[in-house]
């Protein structure tokens, strides 16, 4: 059986378990042929580090993808993470449109908890916005589509309606499938719920709320969510399969937790994401 292709486009931080060092042995373990574009190469990811290097690589990205081109090479899917400018967000509309047929998924990865990351602005939330239109299946946390559709943000005390009615005008701007992450209606249980536009059906999984935070959570489950839907996974096979993978990991690294503050153990747990697909 021929194996499936993806490409990942985000940066590269060299140490702290986010994005590219997250993404690219997430979907590797998973069976499918990951290629990746570096977006920039940090020393460390940003959150709670001092003096990490960073070096834009945005001067590559066109070069690489019309190399990829003229090679004639085809994906199966793409999907994204932390892009680091209004530019490069165009440079991956480019790649849309350079590989046409693939499943494109779109996470967009500037806000969180209220508010824009450090260095994002209003501008790059509308362009961003414009790109997840784009995408097959955008994965906004709950911050980021409250920006995404000009909204205020709200952080607790919501119910099912509401965060139905968050899919339906994400689905608004564009994408064919939106998904919802961090959603708690019960304060036991954390999740993600769906939006597959073109049938109208919803989907939702929902797993333990573990009351902690650790960088790049978000990154393993758009990771393990893009693997099993390049893989032909149904959404509501990806939503469980993401949903248990990052909650295990994140279940790993609580005795260590101190330590471990940069990122969760997610090589354990790999063993445990590999099963889940049979």
């Amino acid at each position: 059986m021929k194996q499936k292709r993806i490409a990942t486009i985000q940066d590269l931080s060299c140490f702290g378990k986010c994005s590219l060092t997250v993404a690219h042995p997430i979907m590797s373990a998973m069976g499918l042929e990951v290629c990746p574009i570096p977006t920039a190469v940090l020393s460390t990811h940003t959150g709670g580090f001092s003096g990490w290097t960073f070096r834009d690589l945005s001067a590559d990205i066109p070069a690489i993808i019309a190399h990829w081109k003229r090679e004639g090479l085809t994906f199966d899917a793409v999907s994204t993470g932390y892009l680091g400018s209004v530019e490069q967000i165009g440079m991956v509309s480019d790649f849309f449109d350079a590989f046409p047929g693939m499943i494109k998924i779109v996470d967009p990865v500037f806000a969180d908890n209220g508010k824009l990351y450090t260095g994002f602005t209003p501008e790059y939330a509308a362009e961003m916005t414009k790109l997840c239109g784009r995408a097959d299946i955008t994965v906004p946390n709950l911050t980021e589509a409250s920006f995404m559709l000009g909204e205020p943000y709200v952080a607790s005390g919501y119910d099912e309606d509401y965060i139905h009615g968050v899919l339906r005008r994400l689905c608004a701007l564009g994408c064919r499938i939106a998904v919802v992450t961090g959603v708690i209606y019960d304060p036991a249980r954390q999740g993600a719920v769906a939006l597959d536009s073109e049938t109208g059906e919803f989907f939702e999984y929902f797993n333990e709320n573990i009351d902690v935070s650790f960088h790049g959570t978000g990154d393993i489950f758009t990771s393990a969510l893009a693997g099993a839907v390049t893989l032909g996974k149904s959404m509501k096979d990806a939503l469980r399969i993401a949903v248990d993978y990052t909650v295990a990991s994140i279940k790993v690294t609580m005795p260590d937790k101190d330590e471990h503050w940069y990122g969760v153990k997610f090589e354990t747990c790999l063993p445990e994401l590999i099963k889940s697909l049979d």
